[in-house]
């Protein structure tokens, strides 16, 4: 039996926040890949002093964040096993499925046969169709779009469809219907795209910017997940960010949509004012979407300074029975080659006001650990995969 439980569980991942290559990494083209490492040595004053008292530098060895001498946290890190390193498999993996299919990319574009049908069903032509960054896409593509009212379609590294249009060219309800045909089209198992996303933009030719409309359409998770088993106990399932979307809505007992990371943390601090029992599970996006992605390790270093600054006020709101675990999804190094996610490690801290000691977590074996942790904390279902670390915490 563990000697202690917590009434409150406050999962924050810091999206694509990895902390070096895992062993596996040759096999993705992630040799030297290391996220939170290479934005250290990269980024003058970079300092996370909040993150280096709970233990953030006794996990590896991080340039200017000293290990510290007596964590305040629990801290450790863990290893992906499912086959894939994208946002999806990796919040699966969390929440205690093992995604062993890895879903179709399109390096070469998608095929002509989903493009025609698309294109029927929707009534607009599509431009583009190939794998983009987001920003430079727009910049290619995105006067075209708005003389023509032609869809711009794109994806990356990752399994996803994403189709950008402007907002005042095509209206957000008529983009998010043909999402949804998107959705439906690319669900066939001969496409299997594991998302569809919504990318809504403004602006003008050469100062065109993405907007907050984004929305994703993820397919439902094969099985349940660990947020299945809180919300069948009665318990709440608090998303923050792009969690709803993620789980497709599964296990979710109240959404609630971000603008920015630091909206995140917000909507996070007001979702921790209020009295519940279960968890809040919270995603911050702009770390991999503004700054990973993009390969700007300054920005991606500045945005973690920030969260770091802001660390301190989701800590005063967290009690004796509260417990609060910091981690990523994937990595995403800013000073990689490409554009895309890296293999890595995911950093794991572990914090309550209660907790008497810290220790070293180790390396996880996978990252449902964490979901067997959660649902061990809950008294709800194990997940197959994964090992508690409960009965760790002292």
């Amino acid at each position: 039996m563990t000697n202690k439980t917590f009434r409150r569980v406050c999962l924050i991942v810091l999206d694509s926040v990895g902390i070096g290559e895992q062993p596996d990494a040759a096999r993705f083209g992630d040799t030297g890949a290391d996220t939170l490492g290479h934005i250290a040595e990269r980024v003058t004053g970079f300092a996370l002093p909040n993150l280096a008292k709970l233990g953030l530098g006794n996990i590896s060895p991080l340039k200017g964040i000293e290990p510290a001498g007596k964590p305040e946290a629990y801290y450790g890190k863990m290893t992906e096993v499912s086959v894939g390193k994208d946002t999806m498999t990796g919040h699966w993996e969390i929440m205690g499925l093992k995604v062993t299919i890895p879903f179709n990319t399109y390096p070469d574009g998608f095929p002509e046969a989903l493009i025609r049908e698309f294109e029927k069903e929707t009534g607009r032509r599509v431009i583009g169709n190939k794998p983009a960054s987001g920003t430079e896409i727009l910049d290619e593509l995105g006067e075209e779009q708005m003389k023509t009212g032609a869809w711009i379609v794109y994806t990356s590294a990752d399994s996803v469809f994403q189709l950008a249009a402007h907002e005042e060219v095509i209206p957000l309800e008529e983009l998010y219907r043909a999402c949804e045909i998107a959705r439906r089209l690319t669900l066939k198992e001969e496409f299997a795209v594991g998302r569809v996303i919504a990318r809504p933009y403004i602006g003008k030719p050469g100062a065109f910017t993405r907007t907050s409309n984004r929305h994703d359409y993820a397919v439902k998770p094969p099985e349940p997940t660990v947020m299945n088993r809180i919300q069948e106990a009665g318990l709440a399932c608090i998303a923050v960010g792009k969690i709803n979307d993620i789980y497709s809505g599964e296990g979710v007992t109240e959404a609630r949509h971000t603008k920015s990371n630091d909206d995140g943390v917000t909507q996070t601090i007001e979702a921790l004012s209020s009295d519940f029992h279960g968890l809040l599970f919270t995603n911050l996006v702009d770390f991999d979407s503004l700054y990973g992605h993009r390969r700007d390790p300054e920005g991606y270093g500045q945005a973690l300074m920030d969260f770091d600054k802001r660390l301190p006020e989701i800590q005063a709101k967290l009690g004796e029975e509260d417990l609060l675990i910091l981690t990523a999804d994937h990595g995403n190094d800013p000073v990689h080659s490409g554009t895309d996610h890296t293999r890595e490690y995911v950093p794991l801290l572990v914090w309550s006001p209660s907790l008497k000691e810290t220790a070293s977590l180790g390396v996880r074996a996978t990252f449902s650990d964490l979901g067997a942790t959660i649902a061990d904390n809950f008294g709800v279902g194990m997940p197959v995969n994964g090992k508690s670390f409960l009965n760790e915490l002292k």
